[in-house]
Formats: structure tokens, C-alpha cells, sequence
């Protein structure tokens, strides 16, 4: 059983999702927050397993949210809610904390998935979206451009670069002529070598060393 706690500022829409999530057998809805500091407290008092997180809410907005649950160390998982235009403050969340984001839009069937996914503790990135959020927040804030990690091999370090341009397992398979197992295994190599916590923090690592190109 996922629990979950829906936080969004537009009534029809927190219903609408409720709704959605309700008829699944397999999700509880145990909370619901109209900004981001009911959010911070809703979460708190239910410890829910994943928080779907807008990001444009009043009195407090969802990338403050995402800080300060990361802060006060819950093992809430957040999921960001975002329209396809991707507001700036998508990147940051990501940085902040969220274990990824989805399409306000997106079917059922892929809410459903994404909340398994990061319940389980993986991250959930669309690879379209992904570069999108990367293009967005390149064109108002250049990259740190620190170096690598020199633990990294030659292979690790173009896998990594593969991520940080929001390339999926199966598209990275197929520009570099490897299975999917092979390229989840150099993933995890990654991240493990990185002190990563998931493939969200890869993207963002790679950004920060400029690999996204």
C-alpha cells in the first residue's frame, strides 16, 4: 500500500487527483494541503510515502516545501507537479530534494507508475522532460562547470554525460551499441562512485560539471 499526500493550490485539481488515486486499491490518499506550509505540516503529522507536489502555491511555494521536509530529515519521497511550459523553479526542486517530477496531464496509468517508482526509493525522470527542465534552467543560469569526479572511468564518465542530457537507459543502450543491463549497471557504478542518492541527483551532478551538452 502507497500513501500519499496531495498538495496543490487549485481545489479541482487536489480533487481530481484524489479522485484518480482512490481507484486504485493500492493507494490511500492520507492527506491533502492547499500551499506549502500545510503541505510541511500535513506530511509531517501523516508520514505519508510520497508527496505530489505543485510548485506554484501561495504563503509557501512547492520548492520551499521540498527543502524544508528535506531538512527536517522525513522519509516522504516528493514528486513534482508541473505543466508542460516548466516553470524555473522545476530544476531546483529536483536539487532540493524531489525524487523527480510529472506532467499535470500525464495518464493514469503513468501517475500510477511514478508513485511506485519513487515509493520504492527510484527516481522518476522522464527523459523528454528532463531536457526540457535542462534547456530551461541553462538559458537563465550557466552551469558551475566543477570537474568530475576523477574516480569515474572513461565509460562511467559518458554515461554520466548520457544522463545529464536526460538520455533514458534504452536510449543511451542504443547510441553506445550495449544492453539496458549493461547500462543500468554502469548507472548504478555511478551513482555509487558519486555518493549519489538516485538518477535526479546525476542529472543535477552533471549539470553542475557542464556534461549536459
Amino acid at each position: 500500500m502507497t500513501t500519499v499526500v496531495v498538495a496543490d493550490d487549485q481545489g479541482m485539481v487536489r480533487s481530481g487527483l484524489i479522485s484518480l488515486l482512490e481507484g486504485d486499491p493500492d493507494v490511500t490518499v492520507v492527506g491533502e494541503a492547499s500551499d506549502g506550509a500545510q503541505a510541511v505540516a500535513v506530511v509531517r503529522r501523516t508520514d505519508p510515502d510520497v508527496v505530489l507536489m505543485d510548485i506554484r502555491m501561495p504563503e509557501l511555494d512547492g520548492l520551499s516545501a521540498t527543502r524544508q521536509l528535506v531538512a527536517h530529515g522525513v522519509r516522504s519521497r516528493v514528486l513534482v507537479l508541473t505543466t508542460f511550459d516548466l516553470d524555473e523553479y522545476v530544476f531546483e526542486a529536483l536539487r532540493s530534494g524531489a525524487s523527480g517530477f510529472l506532467l499535470k496531464d500525464a495518464p493514469v496509468e503513468e501517475l500510477l507508475s511514478a508513485l511506485r517508482v519513487v515509493s520504492r526509493g527510484d527516481a522518476v525522470l522522464s527523459p523528454a522532460v528532463t531536457r526540457r527542465v535542462i534547456e530551461e534552467f541553462a538559458a537563465t543560469r550557466p552551469a558551475a562547470r566543477t570537474q568530475p569526479s576523477p574516480d569515474l572511468t572513461p565509460r562511467e564518465l559518458e554515461i554520466l554525460r548520457y544522463l545529464g542530457r536526460g538520455l533514458s537507459n534504452a536510449e543511451i543502450a542504443t547510441d553506445l551499441v550495449l544492453s539496458e543491463s549493461t547500462v543500468k549497471t554502469h548507472v548504478s557504478r555511478v551513482l555509487l562512485k558519486l555518493g549519489l542518492r538516485d538518477r535526479v541527483q546525476a542529472v543535477i551532478y552533471a549539470y553542475e560539471c557542464g556534461l549536459q551538452g
